[in-house]
């Protein structure tokens, strides 16, 4: 928990940012949204991994395709050591597309991850690792349901294997060794976290 004054500030504008990075990204206000990260900052998602910059220019092609991503945001954990923090945010991932010939939604649960640093004054995300818990798939009209591929639907993580379905449907190449809810990759994340609060490189 935050303690002095100076705490208390960088935990708020540290909350402020990662509301303002879900805001400004779905709403495509990218000038603004380019304002949360480093220079170096890095954006792992399942569909694209690269730097912020690289993020927004996958984005904008993305929304000119008429790809749908929006993110919901629940609480916020912070943890602070001097100039660096590790955040922890309950989100949860819609997407929207046609799958199998039916258009339907996947809600996909799970935490953003995130590895921050304060330098010259300002906080920025270093890194962003999305932690994928569960997710499902429903069709937008009642009673209409896909067909899946179940071989297919196999060969992605459970947290997150419907989300990889559709975007691999609408031509994506996902990501398949993404951290889920518990598992070697979400321990490796959290070491990844600690040794970055002690100060060592990420």
């Amino acid at each position: 928990m935050p303690g002095s004054d100076s705490e208390v500030e960088d935990d708020r504008l540290i909350r402020a940012l990662l509301q303002n990075w879900a805001i400004w990204r779905d709403a495509g206000d990218w000038e603004r949204f380019r304002t949360v990260w480093h220079p170096d900052g890095r954006m792992m998602a399942t569909w694209t991994q690269g730097t912020g910059d690289e993020f927004i220019e996958i984005s904008k092609r993305a929304w000119a395709k008429g790809v749908s991503i929006l993110h919901f945001l629940g609480g916020i954990s912070v943890d602070l050591v001097r100039d660096r923090a590790i955040a922890q945010t309950k989100m949860t991932i819609s997407q929207r597309a046609e799958v199998e010939g039916v258009l339907c939604d996947v809600l996909c649960t799970g935490r953003f991850y995130d590895f921050l640093e304060k330098r010259d004054g300002r906080w920025g995300i270093v890194l962003r690792q999305p932690i994928y818990e569960k997710d499902r798939m429903d069709p937008v009209t009642p009673g209409a349901a896909p067909v899946l591929d179940k071989a297919l639907l196999a060969q992605f993580p459970q947290g997150y294997r419907h989300l990889a379905y559709l975007q691999t449907r609408i031509g994506y190449t996902v990501k398949r060794d993404m951290p889920g809810l518990k598992g070697p990759e979400v321990e490796a994340l959290y070491a990844r976290g600690a040794a970055w609060l002690l100060g060592k490189p990420l």
